[in-house]
């Protein structure tokens, strides 16, 4: 494409078909491996090498293509929380700068994207909350996407936060495994003396006031999973509570190179059940299990690497940003089929939930 065309185009237009070239690029690049060089301008990040012939990273390599539908992006792995069975631990301290990955949000969009969500670690560490704001903004005003979403475990949102970018976000989903603050102490989501109960109640009426559709998720785990949740979550009436079975990852949650042991937290798949039974009242309830949980996710680590869980560990693709989203998505183990049986697409745009704030 002529540079002048480019410069008639309006830019969040521009920005979209200069993503998808550098994609294109990246990914011919790849090909060519070991041979090529990095293009000017592009950020190299440490990825697994190339899969041998015939191995099964290679099969899938020849998978057709899949559809970034949904994302999660785990822009930071840094957290002022400790939760016993986090499967996202803190191994690097690395946020991409704000321009790279704003391109790489807009090569995901031309790939297809309609739904971003945004998680860490704890994704309002980075800057105050204004890191993820101005990614927030991003999403919303210049690429256009339908959702825009946020998970988060409450504790350094502040109202000056919703006044600046809540109209750029769809859903504010809060972490909250028990209303017993001991629990939530036990598990590791304890700070000092502030009351992560109390303040998800001050969260779900800063999401009225600024119109922010709100949700709760809660990991069901050894020490929560007695606790009748239903009179506390029918009272925050959220749009969603996804409802998780506590998930062990290989090198993040459990293992010898592990900064985690939750393994004292591991309940039954009967012990899940008896728990959705308990709640079998609550409307909006959203349950996992881990099998609906590790394949079915696309999740993009904090150099914008797809990783696939679909062997008990996170394997990492290679960046988008460097060999584009088409060629990396082929690693990333995502079940599209998976996805949309536990009804991953669902309405979450803010403006069709007809909500009464």
């Amino acid at each position: 494409m002529h540079l002048g065309v480019l410069r008639r185009l309006p830019l969040a237009l521009a920005r979209a078909v200069l993503a998808a070239l550098r994609g294109r690029l990246g990914a011919l690049c790849w090909s060519l491996a070991p041979l090529s060089l990095p293009l000017p301008g592009w950020r190299r990040v440490s990825a697994p090498s190339p899969a041998p012939a015939g191995s099964r990273r290679e099969r899938e390599w020849d998978e057709a293509s899949l559809t970034p539908t949904s994302v999660n992006y785990h822009f930071t792995r840094q957290c002022n929380y400790k939760c016993g069975f986090c499967f996202h631990t803190a191994k690097t301290s690395f946020v991409l700068p704000l321009e790279e990955a704003k391109r790489g949000l807009a090569m995901l969009k031309e790939a297809g994207m309609e739904k971003i969500n945004f998680s860490g670690g704890e994704p309002f560490l980075p800057d105050r909350g204004e890191f993820v704001g101005k990614l927030v903004q991003f999403c919303k005003q210049e690429l256009e996407l339908p959702s825009v979403t946020i998970v988060s475990n409450g504790s350094l949102i502040r109202e000056r936060w919703f006044k600046k970018y809540g109209e750029y976000l769809d859903i504010l989903a809060i972490s909250c495994d028990s209303f017993d603050e001991n629990v939530n102490v036990l598990i590791g989501r304890g700070q000092g003396k502030k009351n992560h109960v109390e303040n998800l109640h001050k969260l779900r009426q800063w999401c009225r006031e600024y119109a922010v559709a709100f949700k709760i998720n809660s990991v069901i785990n050894r020490f929560n999973v007695e606790e009748d949740m239903n009179e506390q979550i029918k009272a925050l009436s959220p749009v969603r509570w996804k409802v998780f079975q506590c998930l062990l990852i290989e090198g993040e949650n459990c293992g010898e190179d592990a900064l985690r042991e939750a393994e004292k937290f591991v309940i039954s798949d009967e012990d899940f059940e008896q728990f959705l039974d308990r709640h079998k009242d609550v409307s909006c309830l959203v349950p996992e299990s881990n099998q609906k949980m590790r394949d079915s996710y696309l999740i993009l680590d904090e150099y914008m690497r797809f990783l696939n869980c679909r062997n008990g560990r996170k394997e990492p693709s290679r960046s988008i940003l460097d060999v584009g989203v088409e060629a990396a998505i082929k690693f990333s183990g995502f079940d599209e089929k998976m996805f949309l049986q536990r009804g991953g697409k669902y309405v979450w745009s803010k403006a069709d939930m007809k909500l009464d704030w």
